[in-house]
Formats: C-alpha cells, sequence, structure tokens
C-alpha cells in the first residue's frame, strides 16, 4: 500500500530540496521526521510538512499503522520559474530567475515476514 503527498510551487529550488530529500530517502518516517527536525535547511521544514501530510492520508484514508510506514519514494522536480529582472548599467537588464519545485512523498508499510 502507497500513499502519497504532494507540496506544488514551492519557494526553493529543485537541486537544493535534493540535498535533503537524499537524507531521508528510505528511513523509517519517525526517523525521518527526527532527521528533519534538526536540519537547518528551509527545505527540511517544506518536505517535514509533506511527509506529515502524506503520514495523516496513510492513517486517514487506508487505516495504516504509522510505526510501519518507511519513506519509499521522495521525487523534487523542478517546476515553473518566475522571471524577474535587475536594472543594469548602460540602460540594461539582466534575468533573475527564482526557481521553485514540486515535492512528492510516498510512504508505503512495511511487509512483515
Amino acid at each position: 500500500m502507497e500513499v502519497s503527498a504532494t507540496l506544488k510551487d514551492a519557494g526553493i529550488s529543485a537541486q537544493k530540496a535534493r540535498l535533503v530529500a537524499n537524507e531521508i530517502r528510505g528511513l523509517p518516517v519517525d526517523r525521518a521526521i527526527e532527521r528533519l527536525k534538526f536540519m537547518e535547511k528551509k527545505a527540511a521544514k517544506l518536505i517535514a510538512k509533506t511527509l506529515g501530510s502524506a503520514v495523516a492520508n496513510a492513517e486517514h484514508n487506508k487505516g495504516a499503522d504509522i510505526d510501519e510506514l518507511r519513506v519509499t519514494r521522495i521525487l523534487v522536480d523542478g517546476a515553473t520559474m518566475l522571471k524577474r529582472s535587475m536594472p543594469r548599467a548602460k540602460g540594461r537588464s539582466s534575468r533573475i530567475l527564482k526557481r521553485r519545485c514540486h515535492i512528492r512523498v510516498v510512504v508505503s508499510s512495511v511487509e512483515n515476514s
């Protein structure tokens, strides 16, 4: 049983969010939440919120036990960019790209055999 949650248009670049996502991929949910709690990156807060939503979806919609959940997949994809311009010398301007990303967290229960 896989359950997911998605955060769309997060205000951080995909490259920065992937650094945090790689740290919690494959961990049990309780260890992942604990690790995210002590990270000082902006992406850690966004991913923790999305992970909490995925856990709540699994518990409420599928009746899963929280202690058996594991982060099976976490995907960070680029989203649309906000394009801004910055005035430069001699009447020119340069483009500033404010990058955004989509974060998708998939949790599933561990099969005890």
